[in-house]
């Protein structure tokens, strides 16, 4: 099997790419078995009149071996990436704790392994906690164990379903065919900044748990691990409370899948004497731009704009003050959300669904931190830091978890905040102008004037009079970091495996999801 490349214009046909595969390999005499997409990337174009073109690598088989690999300006030999998962027989059921990405591909692993894991969710089912998660924005109240951060699926479910990965190895393989499987869109496995979007995501968790189930796996909502027992530095039991008692299970293996949000979890950890490290992670503001507005900006050309869709795009600049502002977790046609998850406190997330066919487009604008910048030199100083700024935050809102906000020319220019104008909030709680320093350290807020300068000179129009910035934004990745040894296990545990987003080992869906298909295998290599 080889790989090559060839370019195309935005609105190739199917017909285009075997005339073009045919053009540039000479394939007389070979009968092709398969052909099949790559990747396929966006580029800038040279062509007279046209800004961007595409380049599409494919993989293609023969029935017999070919001599094509001589060829080796156009192609090269290709393998694709699998996952060997082996049969074992576990002493005990692993337990799985949180079943965001990192959970559920870690017990989807283990349970092609007939490990047949026990996880543990402290909050609902997915389909209910899309009903608690609708209640809440249209002004219900706030459910601690079911909200945009906790909950089947985990904070990934309610984002944008981007599927961000670098170099794709059997881990990344593995999670990417598993939710095509579990029904999210084909096109995954090849477009560039892929993204299933809500809307389909939330289908495709429901049936990653019919999977589970069908292989022997056991699922617990609404039950919150609460303790867990170790002996001679090796897990023994978990306990965990649902419907107000304590259940205790024996166990020599757990999976601690948390997410960046279990707060208490974290605690637990440092009580029972993990290995615990302060990470550095980003503060700031939701900016919203009218989705058409970012458009034009990025792809000037009309008709260019009408085959690509929503734009997205990426800005970082690094400050003579030593500090980095960047663009994350950009949602084209997308909404701003409450992502709070726990009383008196307000934070902000990003969502769009598959069609990314909002009127405004979103994304959050950080300044980053580093642990230096924390309160104390404890493990957990970023968490109270967190928890200090989204209660400010909160507070400034008018403590009904409405969001303060600011248009960015009365940012920019250090006015009275006014109301918005052209630029509607998407904050399904409504928002209330208010200014950032009565929030946000002045570190912060100097730095993202610094950065909006900075963007508007490499993306001009940028800068929006009454481009929205929409208040706190600081759950962008986990503030601690669970250490953890060669073995996967924490760092001086045997049979705890702190995998994921939460452990500070990853950072979006994909690569949580991966991490947990890699700490499952170094379980699995272990009962081998």
């Amino acid at each position: 099997m080889i790989q090559t490349e060839i370019a195309l214009p935005l609105d190739y046909t199917e017909a285009d790419v075997i005339r073009a595969l045919f053009a540039q390999l000479p394939l007389d005499g070979e009968k092709v078995e398969n052909i099949t997409y790559l990747r396929r990337t966006l580029k800038g174009s040279r062509e007279e009149g046209h800004r961007f073109s595409l380049r599409l690598a494919f993989s293609v088989s023969f029935e017999k071996e070919s001599g094509l690999l001589k060829m080796k300006k156009r192609v090269s030999p290709y393998e694709p990436p699998s996952l060997h998962i082996p049969k074992i027989n576990a002493h005990k059921r692993p337990i799985v704790v949180g079943m965001g990405p990192a959970g559920l591909f870690a017990a989807l692993v283990l349970a092609e392994a007939g490990a047949r894991p026990i996880l543990l969710e402290r909050g609902r089912a997915v389909e209910d906690r899309e009903r608690d998660v609708a209640e809440f924005f249209s002004g219900g109240r706030l459910l601690p164990h079911s909200n945009i951060q906790f909950g089947e699926g985990g904070a990934g479910a309610f984002s944008d379903g981007k599927l961000k990965f670098g170099a794709r190895d059997a881990a990344i393989e593995a999670v990417l065919r598993a939710l095509v499987a579990c029904g999210a869109p084909a096109d995954i496995l090849y477009k560039e900044g892929p993204h299933v979007g809500t809307d389909l995501l939330l289908g495709a968790v429901k049936n990653l748990r019919a999977r589970l189930l069908s292989l022997g796996a056991e699922v617990h909502y609404e039950a919150r691990m609460c303790d867990f027992s170790l002996e001679n530095g090796a897990l023994t039991a978990v306990e965990y409370e649902q419907d107000g008692k304590i259940h205790r299970l024996l166990a020599d293996a757990l999976f601690l899948a948390t997410g960046h949000s279990a707060r208490d979890t974290f605690r637990l950890l440092y009580e029972k004497g993990l290995s615990l490290e302060a990470k550095g992670f980003g503060i700031g503001l939701r900016v919203e731009h009218p989705r058409a507005y970012i458009d034009a900006l990025v792809y000037p050309d009309e008709r260019e704009r009408a085959l690509l869709g929503a734009a997205s795009y990426h800005l970082v600049t690094h400050l003579e003050n030593g500090r980095s502002v960047y663009s994350f977790c950009m949602c084209p046609g997308g909404t701003v959300v409450a992502a709070a998850s726990e009383a008196g406190g307000v934070c902000t997330n990003g969502m769009s669904v598959r069609a990314r066919d909002g009127e405004n487009s979103n994304s959050a604008l950080l300044v980053s931190v580093t642990p230096e910048d924390f309160p104390s030199a404890h493990p957990l100083a970023g968490l109270a830091l967190q928890e200090r700024l989204e209660h400010a935050a909160f507070v400034a809102g008018g403590g009904d978890f409405s969001a303060p906000a600011i248009r960015m020319e009365d940012f920019m220019e250090r006015r009275e905040p006014t109301a918005p104008r052209s630029v509607r909030p998407s904050y399904a709680r409504s928002v209330r102008p208010v200014c950032p320093e009565s929030y946000l350290p002045s570190f912060i807020t100097e730095s993202l004037r610094e950065g909006i300068r900075d963007f508007d000179a490499w993306m001009p129009g940028f800068y929006h009079p009454d481009a929205l910035l929409t208040g706190v934004e600081a759950r962008s990745t986990s503030p601690v970091r669970v250490l953890r040894a060669q073995s996967g296990e924490a760092e001086g545990i045997c049979g705890i495996y702190p995998c994921g987003e939460g452990a500070g080992y990853a950072g979006g869906i994909v690569s949580s999801a991966a991490d947990g298909v890699r700490m499952a295998m170094k379980y699995i290599e272990k009962c081998k």
